[in-house]
């Protein structure tokens, strides 16, 4: 076998028995394809022989990234591309030893998330005028994203079959199609409620049918970068900063929550995170912001 065609079954098994969303399996098929084009250069072969996929070529590979001036986090995903990959060529029996394992990635700058404070999510909230069909949309699209934490993928893959307004839980299907209950606070509650009319009336005038909470004019499932386009205009709008994303929006609920003195489990359940270490970077935030108030506080401090 070539590692050609195990790459193309090691796509297969991550899409079929892994349930890896399209874009995990795009990453790999990316950050893979350009491993093997380097080694037919270096090698100068037209395929790779499992016996040509030694650790000095990774090595190189390695290096050759660091060379093109590739990022640290690209260059790390890189690698562990690679490592998944010969994981699974190990397993299938191509290989019989995974020639990443000993190679180590460039140490990662930890960044902290970028987030709103509360006022300004409050603002962010107010800016939609729900007074006509498309301000009622973003004002529910708004509150449901910050109020039970969304990423924007799965905001817009919301179905009305997957909320339950009586109990403020809607059925969230996260990375790797996995499920899980999110809440939603009375205020996005209310918003949705508003909006359910709109939405109906919306469909009628497009002669449209649709599952989708969250609809455009035509009556179609909004899209995510339609999200990111019109929370631009709110952001423009309320005058806050344009670097903020939907993403933003999940960063601050998990961040508003542990100021308050949620569990770090819980809102690691709520967030869908499959690690309790990726949950943890909103305690740096949080404490990053107890030693900046200590530092300008406390007398001793400087």
């Amino acid at each position: 076998m070539t590692l050609e065609a195990g790459l193309a079954e090691f796509l297969t098994h991550l899409g079929l028995e892994r349930n890896a969303s399209d874009k995990t399996v795009k990453s790999y098929r990316e950050d893979l394809t350009q491993a093997l084009q380097f080694a037919r250069e270096r090698l100068g072969k037209g395929s790779i022989a499992p016996a040509d996929w030694s650790t000095r070529l990774l090595r190189a590979f390695v290096a050759w990234l660091h060379e093109q001036q590739y990022s640290k986090a690209t260059i790390a995903r890189r690698l562990a591309a690679v490592r998944s990959f010969g994981k699974f060529l190990c397993r299938q029996g191509v290989l019989g030893q995974n020639p990443a394992l000993g190679l180590r990635g460039p140490r990662q700058e930890k960044k902290l998330p970028h987030f709103l404070t509360v006022p300004d999510v409050q603002k962010l909230l107010a800016a939609p005028d729900p007074s006509g069909w498309a301000g009622s949309r973003d004002r529910a699209l708004l509150e449901t994203l910050y109020s039970a934490g969304l990423r924007v993928s799965e905001l817009v893959g919301l179905d009305l079959a997957d909320a339950d307004l009586n109990d403020g839980v809607i059925v969230v299907r996260g990375k790797g199609k996995k499920e899980r209950l999110a809440l939603l606070g009375p205020a996005a509650i209310s918003a949705l409620s508003a909006w359910l009319p709109e939405r109906g009336a919306l469909l009628s005038r497009a002669g449209a049918d649709s599952p989708a909470v969250f609809l455009n004019k035509d009556g179609g499932r909004l899209t995510a970068r339609s999200v990111g386009r019109l929370l631009a205009g709110y952001l423009q709008l309320a005058g806050l900063d344009p670097r903020t994303s939907p993403h933003t929006l999940r960063h601050s609920f998990a961040t508003h929550l542990l100021d308050a003195g949620a569990d770090i489990r819980g809102v690691q359940e709520l967030l869908g995170h499959k690690s309790l270490n990726t949950t943890q970077v909103y305690t740096h935030v949080t404490t990053q912001r107890l030693q900046d108030s200590y530092r300008k506080a406390h007398p001793r401090a400087e």
